[in-house]
């Protein structure tokens, strides 16, 4: 009997120790706006950003994690880590960053280090609780890009919401968004301006609760 209480008492800290570390992934495309978002969420609900954002693709080279966030809502209340994951791209070419007045050798240094920050964001799919996809509603969506990653984060059976971005912006196309990837559920924010973000939290609490 001592045993088996020990066992449950294990259990249950177990269990709630989990939910206290629930991790929310933030994915996508580089330059689709997920640092910007990190930043707005974590001022939000801790007071300070999570990292820098820069025009320049692959600002975001390794995972960053903020602990601990807290969401407030109708009552409820739901904590969590959020990663904001390097940008995921087909290939990563140091040409590309030239144009923006990088020197080559540190193109060079950032393919590298963004050629690794991929691999670092795909291995960290079996280390989180649920995912925002995170999409340009500027641009057209239905990628190869989009489409490889939405697969292998439904392939481990994570919750994914959709997050159409740039919302603020006059061209932004949010039912082409929901039209292109009709299987998911989709939220539209701007997080330039913070707009929906309660609409936002509102989902996330539905998806790791």
């Amino acid at each position: 009997m001592v045993l088996m209480l020990n066992g449950l008492l294990t259990w249950f800290k177990g269990f709630f120790a989990k939910k206290k570390g629930l991790n929310l992934g933030l994915y996508g495309s580089p330059n689709v706006g997920k640092t910007t978002l990190a930043n707005r969420i974590c001022v939000d609900l801790s007071g300070e950003p999570m990292g820098a954002v820069s025009p320049i693709p692959h600002e975001t080279r390794a995972v960053q994690k903020k602990d601990n966030m807290t969401i407030k809502l109708n009552g409820a209340r739901l904590t969590m880590n959020l990663l904001d994951m390097p940008g995921i791209a087909v290939k990563v070419d140091y040409r590309d960053f030239l144009e923006y007045g990088i020197s080559k050798e540190d193109a060079q240094k950032r393919a590298r280090e963004a050629t690794r920050g991929v691999v670092d964001a795909v291995r960290h799919l079996d280390k989180i609780d649920a995912a925002l996809f995170i999409i340009d509603s500027t641009e057209d969506p239905y990628t190869q890009v989009n489409i490889t990653i939405l697969g292998n984060i439904e392939a481990r059976n994570i919750p994914i919401l959709i997050v159409a971005n740039k919302i603020d912006l006059p061209n932004a196309n949010i039912r082409r968004v929901r039209e292109a990837f009709p299987a998911y559920d989709c939220v539209e924010v701007s997080a330039m301006t913070g707009e929906n973000l309660k609409g936002l939290y509102k989902e996330i609490s539905i998806k790791l609760s």
